[in-house]
């Protein structure tokens, strides 16, 4: 008997998991704690090899990881210095939380989809927060920082309450998303490339 479901629900089901890793991108654990307490709750269907996202221990842990990241970016330097931590882990993170809501697939196939469209996923969102908080620090000295850090904060959040509630609308939000990113990433490649340009035409 295949393993594959219903073309639908598989559907469904990648789409929450791309859009629980994008969250992910944002803020690692708190999407993660979103997730499990759907989960407890019964409102998130999970892998039978996820099950333990879905207890209390699991809500209680990534409660505590969840406070301890937030209130860490609004810490001065502190911020900028986890954007190099977090960046491999959120790329973990978007493929386990993509495997843990795919059901109905073979696990060759799972696993591939998870890698690659979680973890990517949750690779670019986390990208670009950590572009963004650069230029933030480079142009306002930092004090800027605390602003991105709730915008993170809200967009981990809400993309994952929408995740939950409407797969299919939140993939299309990963969409826009992703194309603000290449968007944003071009145009800060052409600010920088117009600054080292006209420095040169200084020194000349």
């Amino acid at each position: 008997m295949s393993d594959l479901g219903s073309p639908v629900s598989v559907a469904v089901s990648i789409a929450l998991g791309i859009g629980l890793a994008a969250a992910v991108g944002f803020r690692v654990f708190l999407p993660l704690l979103v997730a499990a307490i759907a989960a407890y709750s019964g409102h998130l269907h999970l892998d039978d090899n996820f099950a333990w996202l879905g207890t209390l221990t699991a809500i209680a842990t990534l409660g505590v990881a969840a406070v301890v990241e937030v209130a860490a970016y609004y810490i001065p330097a502190v911020d900028n210095l986890l954007d190099t931590v977090t960046t491999p882990l959120a790329l973990v993170a978007g493929t386990v939380v993509s495997a843990a809501v795919i059901t109905d697939m073979p696990p060759l196939i799972k696993w591939s989809t998870a890698i690659i469209a979680g973890g990517g996923v949750a690779a670019v969102t986390q990208g670009v927060t950590t572009l963004v908080r650069a230029k933030s620090t480079a142009f306002t000295a930092g004090l800027g920082n605390p602003v991105v850090s709730t915008v993170e904060m809200l967009a981990a959040g809400i993309i994952a309450l929408i995740a939950l509630v409407a797969p299919l609308l939140a993939l299309v939000l990963v969409v826009a998303i992703c194309w603000v990113t290449v968007r944003t990433v071009r145009k800060f490649l052409r600010s920088d490339r117009a600054a080292k340009q006209g420095l040169r035409q200084r020194a000349d």
